[in-house]
């Protein structure tokens, strides 16, 4: 297969396309990244690639970030999959298109609610889940014209790489900030209590690739755990893994108020026979050691410029 991914520099992407590629497919879009909010530039990508299949991954993905600028979200989030799906019909019209949407469409439910599983009712919260949606629903309207597409709401993934503007790597950069001895031993938290379904990024990608298959029914897939874990007990599990023992200390700043969303992934087992393998555990070993070496790069350039 053919596959043109966009958002190939990102977190996910550069995870998916070392897979894609390990395992034979052909992989475009990975050099010189396509602005997705370029419909004209887009459509020339596609004509030219003529992929089998299109994962569309590029997307502010932050909710600081998409709060900081919400014009700049939805141009990126909703017009960016716009110019994907519509490119895609024009000039790859028989290539499966993944969407990767999110599980924050379906918005949080109250501690010891059930998984979400992909009837729930879409009920965004703030300007990235309503972006997320709006593109999660535009993808259902372009699979109604006739277009093959599959919609992915996979929930939290993290492992190497995982950027600190998200809750658990921003815990394991402080840590290795305090291992090495850049930061005073003082963790600064923000809300514990949320709960979260956390999938290392490898099982995702997994069931990504999954769903490129041809015989899988297009459709709604969520990607997740379906076990719910507090961000407390997250931050038990990477500390016990340092050498640090730091005070944790809240951060108003950070605090929001507690939710929970965990999601159910049956209708992806079945059609896929997809199952997370790596487990938690794996994901947080991975991204603890990914930040120690990348504190230790920072420091060794601050040192060498000195």
């Amino acid at each position: 297969m053919k596959i043109f991914v966009t958002g190939a520099a990102g977190f996910v992407g550069g995870a998916l396309v070392a897979q894609l590629r390990t395992s034979g497919a052909a992989v475009a879009g990975a050099e010189g990244e396509v602005d997705v909010t370029d419909a004209a530039r887009v459509r020339e990508a596609f004509a030219a690639a003529r992929p089998d299949a299109i994962v569309h991954l590029a997307a502010i993905s932050s909710v600081s970030e998409a709060e900081a600028d919400v014009l700049r979200t939805f141009r990126v989030n909703y017009l960016g999959t716009r110019a994907v799906l519509a490119s895609a019909a024009a000039a790859a019209p028989h290539a499966r298109v993944l969407l990767a949407s999110s599980c924050v469409v379906y918005g949080s439910a109250a501690p010891g609610a059930p998984p979400f599983d992909e009837t729930a009712p879409l009920r965004p919260r703030d300007a990235y889940a309503r972006s997320k949606a709006a593109a999660d629903l535009l993808g259902a309207a372009f699979a109604g014209r006739g277009l093959d597409v599959v919609r992915a709401r996979p929930w939290n993934h993290t492992g190497a790489g995982r950027p600190d503007r998200f809750v658990e790597a921003s815990l394991a950069r402080q840590l290795a900030e305090i291992e090495a001895g850049l930061r005073p031993p003082r963790l600064e938290v923000g809300s514990l209590d949320s709960v979260r379904d956390f999938l290392h990024v490898d099982d995702v990608v997994d069931a990504y690739r999954a769903l490129l298959q041809p015989g899988v029914p297009a459709g709604v897939y969520n990607v997740a755990s379906g076990r719910g874990l507090t961000i407390r007990a997250l931050l038990e599990r990477l500390i016990a893994r340092s050498a640090a023992r730091p005070e944790v200390v809240v951060d108003p700043a950070r605090v929001r108020p507690p939710d929970a969303t965990t999601g159910s992934a049956a209708k992806l087992a079945r059609a896929t026979g997809w199952a997370p393998r790596r487990g938690l555990e794996t994901a947080l070993d991975e991204l603890l050691a990914s930040w120690r070496s990348e504190i230790a790069r920072r420091a060794a350039g601050k040192a060498a410029v000195s």
